[in-house]
């Protein structure tokens, strides 16, 4: 795939010295509504993966210092602040926590400013007491930790756990361990992966691929990825359905690069090129989901075309999938042996 460059700019558009403005009215932030902790831990990790950028280190610090300030103790964070500084009565959101763990993790392992890097790392050790019974959440806080493995707090993460990733189920026909498809799928088997990597266990890598592969052709419609709507869907939903969030592909994208990282098989990296398509046009609707003006993110498909807004989460959605299909083209995937060093 030959894509669009990731951006940081329209994520620095959206921000202020305080955090990143969560909603935008097209590409204006909506300062009224303020900022959130999910979109902080994304910003940080994006940050770092694009430190190139200039304005990565700024961006860097305001996602951490939004943390630090979000931190609640006990492996909690607050989920939304308001412009002026007020927190919400929102209750504490195990998607939002895992989602600043992740990019806690992201900033202890690679990010390349001392400062940022070890302070991402002091209250990453003092969050990762956070468990959730949530398997999204659990998911999202094993893919981050898992970039940080030399640690030995990421590493107990990861091992508790192992007996909470998605396994596949007794139907072959509905293998999914969920009734419905819901949001952000690709999570699950990704979760799944990084686990089987880690314990070293053929089988439950084996299983992963397996629960990736049937989703991938779950997903699939003529050649192009029609992903799950925003409402979810079972066994007899028929596709295409509306909306589709950009977060399914980039989960997507995530997951199939992951699974070349480890295998070296190219049918992967071809699912991780198809999945970043859907923003370019490779979708059901055949149009653009990002601006090409503002680099960023549009917040939605329907079935007349994009949703104008664009917001956070779909802006990092947008560029990291970018980037991350710049690595896939990049770098070496990972031989058997590798893998089993890389998670010693």
């Amino acid at each position: 795939m030959s894509g669009p460059a990731p951006t940081l700019a329209h994520l620095a558009r959206l921000s202020s010295p305080d955090g990143l403005f969560e909603h935008a009215h097209h590409s204006s932030p909506r300062t009224d509504i303020g900022y959130c902790t999910d979109d902080a831990g994304r910003l940080l990790a994006l940050c770092v993966d694009l430190c190139a950028e200039k304005d990565a280190p700024q961006l860097a610090r305001v996602a951490l210092d939004f943390l630090r300030r979000a931190y609640r103790g006990d492996g909690q964070f607050h989920l939304r602040q308001r412009a002026n500084g007020r927190w919400t009565t929102d209750p504490s959101s195990d998607d939002a926590n895992a989602r600043a763990l992740s990019g806690l993790a992201a900033a202890a392992a690679d990010a390349p400013w001392p400062d940022v890097r070890r302070d991402a790392a002091d209250l990453f050790r003092r969050a990762a007491t956070y468990r959730s019974s949530h398997p999204r959440a659990t998911a999202y806080a094993v893919i981050g930790a898992a970039r940080w493995l030399d640690d030995d707090t990421a590493r107990r993460l990861v091992l508790d756990a192992a007996g909470d990733v998605a396994r596949s189920g007794p139907d072959p026909a509905w293998p999914w361990p969920h009734a419905r498809l819901t949001y952000a799928n690709a999570l699950l088997p990704h979760a799944a992966l990084v686990v089987a990597a880690f314990l070293q266990d053929e089988e439950r890598l084996a299983d992963a691929l397996s629960l990736l592969a049937w989703l991938v052709e779950r997903e699939t419609l003529e050649e192009h990825f029609s992903f799950t709507p925003i409402d979810g869907r079972d066994a007899t939903s028929l596709a295409p359905a509306f909306d589709q969030q950009p977060v399914e592909a980039w989960t997507m994208v995530e997951a199939c690069a992951y699974a070349y990282d480890l295998t070296g098989d190219p049918t992967w990296a071809d699912a991780a090129r198809r999945a970043g398509e859907w923003f370019t046009g490779r979708n059901d609707v055949g149009v653009r989901v990002f601006d090409p003006q503002t680099g960023g993110g549009y917040d939605g498909l329907g079935p007349e075309g994009p949703n104008l807004n664009q917001g956070a989460e779909s802006t990092i959605a947008f560029n990291a999938t970018m980037m991350r299909l710049q690595s896939l083209t990049s770098r070496e995937p990972l031989s058997h042996a590798a893998r089993k060093a890389s998670s010693r």
